[in-house]
């Protein structure tokens, strides 16, 4: 349709034009950052200033070499999307708004990395918190897929309330709300401010990267077309938390409590999501909790003490799991199901997928020489660092030990998820009209060509990106951190081996409930806080209907039947009205009387 031409053409070309921007802009800071070089001085202009009678709003722009290399980051996988849209969603009737919504996401995605203003970055990043509701719900047809698109609304407006609040107690004890001037105040400002603000900050970035406690919106946003989640996991949403504690690093370093609960906070999700990776059937959940999982990384690695590390991480990291996600795109299209129990024996129809995706799984195991076993050393040698300072000794011990852990169990999770995916048997039985709100199944042994070539593209930075930052690999870690992934991704395969046609994920054992549930989250929130919530609404509705409500209605009634006996009175009859004031002059004049 022309309708839809015309729709990718306006997003396509932008897109591209600001990728080429982005990458203009960091070829020489973006790279200096990565290697750790004196890179040049931060560019950044102002457009103005917004008189607010206390501190002022500045509009500022600003780049610099951590700001270049996520912009590149952005528009990258941002066009990667586009392109990859027209073709998975080339028969779907809201593909113009879609791809509208979709650049309206990434520029205030891009607000976010280039702002010099908290205010002005805040404003990008609750705009992305619509477009991630209105893109999670595209499908809306479907009740689940509305009711997902709402509950990552409310869970990330949750964590917004505390991240507004922390860059207002920034602001006030900086005396501006200019990012280079907050941080120039850093050292004059009291323990107990910088704690209390980036205890708050810490609450928005939990929501937005998907961090326990406000982790629960990710796996279902699953819901949306899988375009989106390779946005959303891999450049856009979950890429700014971790992008706000780099920017602001100084202040995080100087509240040491609020590193330590980020580091606890760090190991538990990147462990537990492991497990629940682990155990689900739905192959984009998988990908969903490996996202919390690595992110939780980067969240240690900063906690460590490692920004840079991190910021590597979380490049390599949108580079693979965008790849992840749009190859399981691929295999979606062409099986008609999500669940991996459909799957199997892909390896020869969709080759080049699946040359692709064994890629983004050995990127994100850590295998060398794809780019994640660069940037997860660099984050394990931070953690290790914390060992001997900087953390508390049980939060750096606890961190150390579940990244190890996790290690393992990311090469399990992974080895499981290629192993139902592409070898076996083949269970794929194509649908031939699917459901609303589920992929379109096409009739092609491989996917389109605009579905094929950010693909084949996203695949070359997934496997070589590593080697952008100038590594310095820490031999001994690194030996350790393979060997584990291997063991993890070894004993997956045994137990495949056994028996192919059965899930690996029995060897969970008793776990495999609880972690297929990811560990009943979802069931306690329901339990101590929606359940009281929704008990307490419909309290407060009953009490309008009954009692204010009533006392109005009551007051109505009242007034009505006043009325009517004074109507008796007023009924037109002469008579009647002589007879009441003779009747009264009397009452008067015997009064008078009997008082006189």
């Amino acid at each position: 349709m022309w309708a839809h031409r015309r729709a990718a053409w306006i997003a396509v070309l932008p897109t591209a034009a600001s990728a080429v921007l982005a990458l203009w802009l960091a070829s020489g800071p973006g790279l200096a950052y990565l290697t750790g070089a004196a890179g040049p001085a931060p560019v950044g202009r102002t457009y103005g200033s917004i008189v607010t009678g206390g501190v002022p709003i500045s509009l500022t722009l600003q780049a610099d070499g951590l700001s270049a290399m996520l912009g590149v980051l952005v528009t990258l996988v941002a066009l990667a999307v586009q392109v990859y849209s027209v073709g998975y969603l080339s028969d779907d009737p809201r593909y113009p708004s879609y791809s509208a919504f979709v650049s309206l996401f990434t520029s205030a995605m891009l607000l976010v990395v280039y702002a010099g203003d908290l205010l002005v970055l805040y404003a990008g990043w609750e705009v992305m918190g619509l477009c991630s509701y209105l893109l999670i719900g595209h499908w809306w047809e479907d009740r689940g897929n509305s009711r997902a698109a709402v509950k990552a609304f409310l869970v990330t407006r949750l964590g917004d309330v505390g991240f507004l609040f922390g860059i207002f107690t920034l602001g006030v004890a900086a005396g501006s709300f200019r990012i280079a001037d907050v941080l120039a105040k850093v050292p004059e400002m009291s323990a107990a401010t910088l704690v209390t603000a980036t205890m708050l900050l810490l609450a928005g970035v939990a929501g937005k990267s998907a961090q326990v406690p406000l982790h629960t919106w990710l796996p279902d946003a699953m819901a949306g077309p899988t375009p989106i989640s390779a946005l959303i996991h891999a450049a856009t949403m979950v890429a700014a938390g971790i992008f706000i504690v780099a920017r602001l690093f100084p202040a995080f370093l100087a509240a040491r409590p609020t590193l330590d609960v980020l580091a606890v906070l760090a190991a538990l999700g990147m462990l537990g999501a492991a497990l629940a990776a682990l155990a689900q059937d739905d192959l984009k959940r998988v990908l969903a909790y490996s996202t919390i999982s690595q992110l939780a990384y980067m969240a240690g690695g900063l906690a460590a003490g490692g920004d840079r590390s991190a910021v590597f991480h979380l490049l390599t990291h949108g580079a693979f799991k965008a790849l992840l996600f749009l190859c399981a795109g691929a295999v979606i299209h062409h099986v008609g199901s999500n669940l991996m129990s459909r799957m199997g024996g892909l390896r020869s129809e969709l080759p080049i997928t699946f040359a692709a995706m064994t890629i983004g799984f050995a990127a994100l195991i850590g295998i060398p020489p794809a780019s994640g076993f660069f940037s997860k050393d660099a984050v394990l040698v931070a953690m290790e660092r914390a060992l001997s300072g900087g953390l508390t000794d049980a939060a750096a011990l606890l961190l150390y030990g579940c990244a190890l852990a996790t290690v393992a169990v990311t090469g399990a999770y992974a080895a499981r998820a290629w192993l139902r995916t592409f070898f076996g048997e083949a269970r794929a039985v194509a649908l031939p009209e699917p459901e609303p709100g589920t992929a379109h199944v096409i009739g092609v042994a491989e996917a389109p060509r605009t579905m094929l070539v950010p693909i084949v593209l996203l695949a070359v930075p997934a496997l070589l990106l590593g080697f952008a930052g100038s590594p310095h690999v820490d031999l001994p870690l690194a030996a350790v951190s393979v060997v584990l992934a291997l063991l993890g991704a070894g004993l997956v395969y045994a137990v495949w081996r056994a028996d192919p046609l059965a899930d690996p994920a029995r060897l969970l054992g008793p776990l495999r409930g609880p972690c297929a549930r990811a560990f009943s989250i979802d069931s306690l929130y329901a339990t101590l806080v929606v359940r009281p919530v929704l008990a307490l609404a419909r309290l407060v509705v009953r009490t309008d209907e009954t009692v204010v409500d009533g006392a109005v209605r009551g007051s109505g009634r009242s007034a009505r039947g006043l009325a009517g006996v004074l109507r008796l009175a007023q009924n037109g009859n002469v008579q009647l009205y002589v007879s009441g004031l003779l009747a009264g002059i009397l009452l008067i004049v015997v009064g008078a009387v009997m008082l006189t």
